[in-house]
């Protein structure tokens, strides 16, 4: 009987102390690394709604009012490009780029991270909010803060 009992608690005895073993190791710690280029790459169609037109110009606006140096630099680049057009069709293969949609491309030591940026569309109601949030995400990109 204390074989069997020993045999059934043995498996939860195993877990728990593996469970303790993986958290009482340190967490490793992922750097930051600043990116040295950030692009902003607003894809939209020929014909934009008035909302497609409203995230590309708060972008841009962002840009140039929050990051005047690093756009003058071209640390940070914005385009607008029309998805439509067979001589950008490259740029909507590469970014994976889907009707109307903002990327981000944060290139570090020549890798290039592209990221869709579907978080504005829910701010274009409150400019004040949009430029906020877009600041911190640009900053993050280009500062690690």
């Amino acid at each position: 009987m204390k074989l069997h009992i020993i045999l059934l608690t043995l498996p939860l005895t195993v877990a728990l102390v593996s469970c303790n073993a993986a958290t009482d190791a340190p967490a490793e710690q992922t750097a930051c690394e600043p990116a040295d280029k950030v692009i902003v790459a607003n894809f939209h169609g020929t014909r934009r709604c008035a909302s497609c037109i409203t995230v590309g110009e708060m972008a841009q606006k962002t840009i140039t009012q929050k990051f005047a140096r690093e756009y003058r630099k071209g640390t940070i680049e914005f385009l607008s490009i029309d998805g439509e057009l067979p001589e950008n069709w490259d740029m909507v293969q590469k970014y994976q780029a889907r009707g109307s949609s903002l990327f981000l491309n944060a290139i570090r030591n020549g890798k290039e991270m592209i990221e869709e940026e579907g978080n504005v569309w829910r701010l274009i109601g409150n400019e004040a909010n949009y430029i906020q949030y877009f600041e911190g995400r640009l900053r993050n990109l280009l500062e690690c803060s």
